[in-house]
Order: C-alpha cells, then sequence, then structure tokens
C-alpha cells in the first residue's frame, strides 16, 4: 500500500509541494496525496468561482480560500529572501487585491467560421479560451467581451490573431487592438460607431504601422495621487488601484524625512507624483512616451516632480549622482535593475525603497544591497494578480549613514 503524503506549501507555479519535494498539480497544503494525486482534500479547498477555470491560463489558483492564497504570496516572497540567505527585519500583512480589481487586461481574438473567440490563452498553449465570464477583471471590462467578440466577429482580419489591450482610465475604457487592418469604409465607420456605442474613452489600431488613435473625445487620462497625467497608448499601469494604493502609502512612510528623492523606472509617475508633497523628486523613466507624459504635468504639481528621459538599463544613475539624494525609489521591469543596483550599492544612499514584480530578480538584487552594508529593514508581499501565481512586493533597505 503506497504511503500517503501532506501537502505543506505550494510551489512557484501553484502545484502543491510535499515534505519529500513531490509536486502534485491541484494540491493545496493540507491535502493528502498518493502516487501523484489527490487521495484526501484538506481544508484549503473551495469551489473556484469561474466556469472557465482548469482550461484558461489566466488563474491557477481558484480552487484555494484565501487563506491560502495569502500563504503562497507571503511564501514565494519569504523564501525568495530566505534562498539568498538574507534576514528579514520586519514582514508586514500581505495585501491581496480582491475580485474583480483588475483594471488592465489583454485580450487575444480571433475569427472563426461561426463569429469570433475573445478571452485569455490556454496556459501552455495558443489556444484561447472564449470567455463567457472573468472574476479578476473589472466589471467595466467584463462588460465589453461580448460587443469586442462581436465587432472581431466582423471586422477582424481572416487569418491573423487580435490582441486587445484594455485599460480603465479616467474616462473611461481604453481599447487598443493590435493586427487590425481595416479593410474599406464599412469597417472604418464601424470602428467608430463601436467606440461610441460602447463609450469608449479611446480607440486605437495597429494596422501594421504602428498604433493609431481613431477615436478618442477628450484625452485620456489616469489620475495619479490626484494629478491627471496624459495615458500614452500601452502605458504601464499597477493591475489594480488597491495594491496601487498599498504601495504607495508604504513608499511615503519609508522614505520617511527625505527632502530628495530618486524614482528610478518611474513611468507615467506613480510613485514621483504621490511623494512630491514637500520633496523635490526625480522621476527617470526610459520609455519616451511616458517620460513626456509626466513631462506635461510636472509644472502643475508646483516644479516639485523633475521628469528626466533615461535609460537605466545602459545608463544607469552613477554612485555620485545618487549620493546627491536622500533616498531612492525603483519600479524596474521583471528583469530587475543589476546595473542599476552596482551603482546604488556604491553611493553613499542609506535609504532604499525597492518595488518588484518579480521575486527571483529582487533576491538577487537584494543580496548585492546586503553585500553594500544594507539591510533589510522591511519586507511586504504583494497579489495584486489574484488567483495567479504572479507575486510582487515592497520592500525597505536601510543602512548607516
Amino acid at each position: 500500500m503506497t504511503e500517503l503524503e501532506t501537502i505543506v506549501r505550494l510551489a512557484a507555479k501553484g502545484d502543491g509541494v510535499t515534505a519529500n519535494g513531490n509536486h502534485v498539480p491541484g494540491a493545496l497544503p493540507s491535502d493528502m496525496v498518493s502516487n501523484g494525486a489527490i487521495a484526501e482534500r484538506g481544508r484549503h479547498h473551495v469551489a473556484p468561482p469561474c466556469q472557465h477555470f482548469g482550461k484558461c491560463g489566466g488563474c491557477q489558483l481558484q480552487h484555494a480560500d484565501e487563506a491560502a492564497l495569502m500563504q503562497f504570496v507571503r511564501d514565494r516572497v519569504v523564501n525568495s529572501v530566505e534562498g539568498q540567505g538574507l534576514d528579514i527585519g520586519e514582514v508586514l500583512p500581505t495585501h491581496l487585491s480582491p475580485p474583480a480589481a483588475r483594471r488592465r487586461a489583454t485580450f487575444h481574438g480571433m475569427r472563426t467560421q461561426k463569429g469570433a473567440v475573445l478571452g485569455f490563452k490556454q496556459s501552455g498553449s495558443h489556444t484561447i479560451v472564449d470567455l463567457a465570464e472573468c472574476h479578476v477583471i473589472a466589471p467595466q471590462l467584463a462588460a465589453l467581451i461580448g460587443p469586442l467578440r462581436q465587432f472581431i466577429a466582423r471586422f477582424g482580419p481572416a487569418k491573423r490573431s487580435v490582441d486587445a489591450q484594455v485599460t480603465l482610465c479616467d474616462q473611461g475604457l481604453d481599447v487598443a487592438l493590435s493586427n487590425f487592418p481595416l479593410e474599406g469604409l464599412e469597417a472604418t465607420e464601424a470602428s467608430l460607431d463601436f467606440a461610441r456605442d460602447q463609450g469608449l474613452a479611446r480607440l486605437s489600431l495597429d494596422q501594421g504601422y504602428g498604433a493609431e488613435t481613431v477615436w478618442e473625445p477628450e484625452p485620456a487620462t489616469v489620475a495619479l495621487s490626484g494629478v491627471p497625467v496624459p495615458m500614452p497608448i500601452g502605458a504601464f499601469l499597477q493591475a489594480t488601484k488597491d495594491a496601487e494604493a498599498r504601495m504607495i502609502a508604504d513608499a511615503r512612510e519609508w522614505v520617511g524625512d527625505a527632502q530628495r528623492v530618486a524614482d528610478l523606472f518611474a513611468g507615467l509617475g506613480t510613485f514621483a507624483f504621490a511623494l512630491r508633497e514637500g520633496r523635490k523628486v526625480l522621476a527617470a523613466e526610459a520609455d519616451q512616451a511616458a517620460h513626456l507624459a509626466s513631462k506635461a504635468v510636472s509644472a502643475r504639481v508646483g516644479g516639485s516632480v523633475f521628469p528626466i528621459h533615461r535609460d537605466l538599463f545602459r545608463n544607469p544613475l552613477q554612485s555620485d549622482e545618487l549620493s546627491r539624494f536622500d533616498a531612492v525609489l525603483l519600479d524596474p521591469p521583471r528583469a530587475g535593475a543589476r546595473s542599476q543596483i552596482g551603482e546604488i550599492a556604491a553611493s553613499s544612499l542609506s535609504r532604499v525603497v525597492y518595488v518588484s514584480c518579480n521575486p527571483s530578480s529582487w533576491a538577487r538584487d537584494a543580496s548585492k544591497l546586503v553585500d553594500a552594508g544594507f539591510r533589510l529593514a522591511k519586507l511586504r508581499p504583494v497579489g495584486q494578480f489574484r488567483w495567479s501565481t504572479h507575486v510582487e512586493l515592497v520592500s525597505l533597505f536601510e543602512r548607516s549613514a
């Protein structure tokens, strides 16, 4: 008789793991497993709310209860620290975004003989799951799925898939369609009718020559700490407002009384505009559209935010430049900030707030900071991609001046 094993944790991709390191798909902590399958369910299983769960690649953990989700997010972050042999001063409570909170998503669509399909792809496949519902995205995004599917069925390309990036901005939904040539006057007029009928804030199409706006009754903006910033097509935003607010609150507290702050990989200015009160904030960003958007409004906030256009991968702020600041905040892409971290380590900085969407690259960078005399004072795990295995965090590093 095969011996039963207990699932003790969830792995990075959502599989249950036993104490012996055996992985069991779909298993959760406290489950009893045997021969790679669940023999007895534990206390953390719930009924998945979405009919597409198990097929759609957007969610991996809808069968887990709140406690298991929170523990998964915390473990992903804390384990990355322990993997580097680092100490944590304080692990703060995990922030987990609620259902129906995502304000941006990229759908995949394709015309078919019967109409069109629109949704997310199956895990590890190019097959599109035709969505009838989605419990992750905001209601405004969910309400657009049906009308957008109909529009693609009539006017989408016959042999190519379409990507639809949908973002909730101040004026409503911003929709950017790629691989979407408009064939003839009827299709052009229909695109305007679609945008008007759905009350879109903006509709842009990439017909093979880059994104072009075809509908925008008034300039699309996104409010960042009360500042309406022009929103470029395809601009990056934090996925949920609640997680953004949590990370901003931590950043404000941890920056403390710093008067001069460098916001690196600043994007549109999510953190720069939040930190501007009583401070001077340098906002460095490589993407030109994002840089110009923040620059366009920086003068309206009293000249306290100073955007600069700079590729921090190829040309990081040097240690002597960084030493002029009282604190640095950085929020790099998933690859992390290897070169920039090296310059921070060589500077005289004593306070660094590091926001990350990848615990692995962050842990690598954290190790370099610790080697340079910093200590990891505070760490907050953030799960704004609910039910997925994507995990983020915000952290504070300090060292004696």
